[in-house]
């Protein structure tokens, strides 16, 4: 087996890079371990090593090094891969994907990424792109897109830049009109946002679906309605919280595996953080697509 470290030098607030190559060097090499370290030098390059390790037929094992949209990119390129299993090894601005497990701090340590246990997840699709977390439209999908205008600010964390880009796009408006298919349903409405889980965590430490699980088989759907900015400032605590069933009137919440969205014109999709573009959108559920490995003893689900 090969172990191939794919850093991302521009996640997170400094280049990680000489760091982790040190650790990284420092636990494989006394093992004898196959391993190689490569940084992407440009957007997509992590889902293109992904792809070249995947053609090779050789059994890989992946570490995304970065942030969420790190962790995105890899998925990408590995989905669907039989000889690619997939890590992270977090050091991002949000890091939410791997709050999913009982112990989130282990997979920041690469020790504990020695002894592994594994499992298949499902992804959210979307065309040819895939989110392992998140997908989602709306007001929410402008924010998210928006975060790395203000992560490498002094003094943010993660969770500093996702409420700044929330102020910002709240400002600029909220709602739009889509027209959902859904559940074998048409909902023709104006909504604040549509939010489609596989985890359970997104935006530095939102959990909109609580019982959300990537390797369920279904994906939970939040519909939010047409909300003006004074309800907005009530109810995003609430959202954050995931009590959505508190509030009937403005939130519909579905677990399926597809929907499709109609924008009346293109709108952006956000996928863990990455940004697509789309006028009818398709998302979808991709079962059991990916496999990931995970610090040994680690309970997927945590809570």
């Amino acid at each position: 087996m090969k172990h191939l470290f794919i850093i991302n030098p521009a996640a997170g607030k400094y280049d990680h890079t000489e760091e982790l190559s040190a650790k990284i060097r420092g636990l494989w090499e006394p093992l004898g371990l196959d391993y190689a370290i490569q940084a992407s030098k440009k957007p997509g390059d992590c889902t293109a090593i992904a792809r070249e390790a995947a053609a090779s037929g050789e059994e890989y094992r992946l570490y995304a090094c970065g942030g969420d949209g790190t962790l995105n990119e890899v998925i990408t390129g590995a989905a669907g891969a039989p000889n690619l299993a997939v890590t992270h090894l977090p050091c991002g601005s949000g890091n939410d994907f791997v709050k999913n497990f009982s112990e989130p701090a282990a997979f920041s340590d690469p020790a504990r990424l020695l002894e592994t246990e594994e499992t298949r997840l499902d992804l959210i699709q979307v065309g040819e792109s895939y989110s392992l977390s998140i997908c989602s439209m709306g007001i929410d999908a402008r924010i998210g897109t928006s975060i790395q205008d203000y992560k490498r600010l002094p003094l943010l964390t993660g969770h500093g830049a996702y409420n700044l880009s929330t102020l910002v796009n709240l400002i600029k408006g909220i709602h739009r009109h889509y027209r959902v298919e859904i559940g074998g349903q048409t909902i023709d409405d104006r909504f604040t946002l549509i939010c489609v889980c596989n985890g359970r965590f997104y935006g530095g430490g939102y959990e909109p679906v609580p019982q959300a699980r990537p390797d369920d088989g279904k994906l939970e759907v939040l519909l939010v309605k047409k909300v003006s900015r004074l309800q907005v400032a009530g109810l995003i605590g609430k959202y954050k919280a995931g009590r959505y069933a508190e509030f009937p009137a403005l939130f519909r919440h579905f677990s399926t595996d597809r929907l499709i969205i109609h924008c009346d014109r293109e709108e952006v999709v956000n996928l863990d953080g990455e940004a697509r573009w789309g006028k009818d959108v398709e998302i979808r559920l991709s079962d059991k697509k990916l496999r990931f490995f995970y610090p040994k003893g680690l309970i997927l689900g945590r809570g």
